[in-house]
């Protein structure tokens, strides 16, 4: 079997299975399987595929079927231009994500001092502190998960992405993992938002292998919002800002529960569908 009609036949299958872009996915599997570029397989099309190039592609592209994410299955994502390693213990990075992080980051190149902090509240795979480690040279970053399973990815992406030891690493339920005293001049927070009802009605590739903890934001969507809002301004310096990404349809919600703690809402971002996606808040 050649190139071309192992895409063409696994394309086929995939678009059955219901699976959203069928050829490119099979294309992305295709080219992680074969090492190279997925533009050079348009060079390769007359190339025949050994017998376990075919058995690994087949393989691929059944579990795929299954609705398993594609960055289950080739163990990794690219999230702001760094590599990361996923798995079952911590919620994909989304694209939209890369947005949050890049305000966050540029809010804390303003800062001149030595002492500038972030805290990663809810880090899962370690990706938000890993691009803010990794653009704000001068920036301290802690990375706090109430899962042990997602602190050890996020220890072993940052690791692989040579930022460890500008990271720390701490295991708690919200802000009780913290010293007493502690402060920090950006808050930056992908929580969970998805309403408990609704996480059923979800894609399988997100409910059935994204951990419910990372996506299960209570009645509304909004319980972690609610905790935010009432339990960070001892945890933020006097010009430290709150950075959260939130659900579609949940702007108003949140502006509403911010207001209502005294918080001043600096600005809500539109996402790359222009949807309204980031809450920007401070003292």
């Amino acid at each position: 079997m050649t190139v071309l009609e192992a895409i063409q036949k696994s394309t086929d299958f995939l678009a059955k299975k219901g699976v959203e872009s069928p050829r490119l996915q099979t294309e992305l599997l295709l080219a992680h399987l074969l090492k190279m570029p997925r533009m050079k397989l348009y060079l390769n099309f007359d190339r025949v595929l050994t017998a376990p190039e075919t058995d690994g592609l087949r393989e691929f592209i059944k579990r795929r079927g299954l609705r398993e994410p594609l960055q289950h299955i080739t163990g990794s994502t690219s999230f702001c231009g760094y590599e990361i390693t996923v798995s079952r213990h911590a919620l994909v990075p989304r694209p939209e994500t890369e947005l949050l992080v890049e305000l966050g980051w540029k809010f804390l190149a303003t800062h001149h001092s030595s002492s500038v902090t972030g805290l990663d509240f809810g880090t899962g795979t370690g990706c938000i502190a890993i691009a803010l480690a990794a653009k704000s040279p001068a920036a301290k970053i802690t990375a706090l998960d109430v899962s042990a399973e997602a602190l050890a990815l996020a220890k072993q992406n940052a690791a692989q992405n040579q930022v460890a030891e500008r990271i720390e690493f701490l295991l708690g339920d919200g802000f009780a993992a913290l010293t007493t005293g502690t402060r920090f001049d950006l808050l930056i927070s992908n929580p969970p938002y998805i309403a408990s009802a609704e996480i059923e009605m979800l894609e399988p590739e997100v409910k059935d292998f994204d951990p419910r903890s990372a996506l299960d934001g209570g009645a509304d969507g909004l319980d972690f919002y609610r905790r935010l809002a009432a339990e960070a301004k001892p945890f933020l310096k006097p010009d430290g800002k709150i950075m959260l990404e939130f659900g579609d349809g949940q702007a108003d919600a949140i502006k509403k529960i911010f207001g209502g703690e005294k918080w001043i809402v600096e600005a809500v971002q539109a996402d790359y569908s222009q949807r309204a996606r980031i809450l920007v808040a401070r003292v």
